[in-house]
């Protein structure tokens, strides 16, 4: 549990970036993390909590404190005829905890299957697939106010879910350490495949199981997203854009094959993918950098890329769609 200096984070960002961190710190344990919280230099450089480091991109060195979470555990608190209720500590794999709960019977987070990244990072992001956002299930976040060291239970109802947002983005970012992350989920499975392209995978198979549907939605991302650990990548780069029905009637009448989503506030989400392709951009490169070839909302390292070279291709990608389309994209993965 010692405090290293001038370590590379290559390894701990799934971008495979080349960069330092002038201080890192491995935490496996609550207490590990209230120890060393003591220190002096904690009260003289910013904090960052990493998990799987799958969310975030470093255009330069960071000058600060890196905590690696390695925090493990995942338990049954309690249960009854039709639920369950679990806690998961925020260092488990983010995969590797679904296939838990698929491999117990403990339906829910089987549409979340195969994204990358940690427990911890989940809430931060409310990530979401298929037609599943972790805020359907969590309820309550657990953690370490970082100014304090107080230990916190943030019940779901205060974590200000949104897309792809939380309180612990803004205006909480980088201010609570996530300790563990409480679910519950259901003892029997109603499937949930309304997405079109779960369904079209699914289509004539007969008594859908939990795993049916996990193995499902893993064979589709596998089909359209590359591995991070043979391509760097963080996944989708770019939000989907909510935009009006007036809006969405303007731009149709001009692009007719447009791909959007009704909203139950009246909305629409933009298919993000869909406007960066049109502009273009899939499988172009510019350096190391660039566009994946099978999925547009995926940015890659194609060899040895910078941060700096991720991000001026993204802005690249951000001015173009807007000066095509009048919407303004923004950026799903945390920039340093």
């Amino acid at each position: 549990m010692a405090l290293q200096k001038n370590i590379s984070l290559k390894d701990f960002n799934t971008f495979g970036i080349e960069i330092s961190a002038t201080y890192f710190l491995i935490v496996h344990t609550i207490q590990d993390f209230l120890k060393v919280r003591k220190y002096a230099i904690f009260d003289q450089f910013p904090i960052l909590i990493l998990g799987g480091g799958s969310n975030i991109l470093f255009t330069k060195n960071y000058d600060g404190i890196i905590i690696k979470n390695e925090l493990k555990g995942i338990s049954l608190e309690k249960e009854d005829d039709e639920n369950v209720w679990i806690k998961a500590s925020s260092g488990e794999n983010w995969h590797d905890f679904v296939q838990w709960c698929v491999d117990k019977g403990y339906s829910g987070l089987e549409n979340l299957s195969l994204i990358p990244g940690s427990v911890g990072a989940a809430p931060i992001q409310n990530i979401g697939a298929y037609g599943v956002e972790l805020k359907e299930y969590c309820t309550a976040v657990e953690g370490i106010e970082l100014a304090s060291g107080k230990q916190k239970v943030i019940p779901a109802s205060d974590c200000k879910f949104g897309y792809r947002d939380s309180i612990f983005k803004k205006p909480g970012k980088n201010k609570f350490f996530i300790t563990a992350v409480n679910f519950k989920l259901n003892k029997h499975f109603i499937p949930n495949i309304e997405y079109a392209a779960l369904k079209d995978a699914l289509k004539g198979k007969d008594n859908l199981s939990i795993p049916d549907v996990s193995k499902a939605v893993i064979e589709i991302r596998q089909s359209k997203l590359p591995d991070p650990k043979k391509l760097g990548n963080a996944g989708s780069f770019f939000k989907n854009p909510e935009i009006t029905q007036a809006q969405f009637k303007k731009l149709k009448k001009n692009h007719p094959l447009i791909v959007a989503y009704p909203l139950e506030n009246g909305n629409c989400k933009i298919a993000a993918g869909w406007l960066i392709e049109q502009c273009g951009w899939k499988g172009k490169k510019l350096g190391n950098a660039a566009v994946h070839n099978k999925q547009a909302l995926v940015l890659v390292n194609d060899g040895n890329a910078s941060g700096k070279e991720i991000f001026d291709l993204s802005q690249q990608i951000l001015e173009s769609v807007e000066v095509q389309f009048g919407i303004k994209l923004d950026r799903e993965v945390n920039v340093f």
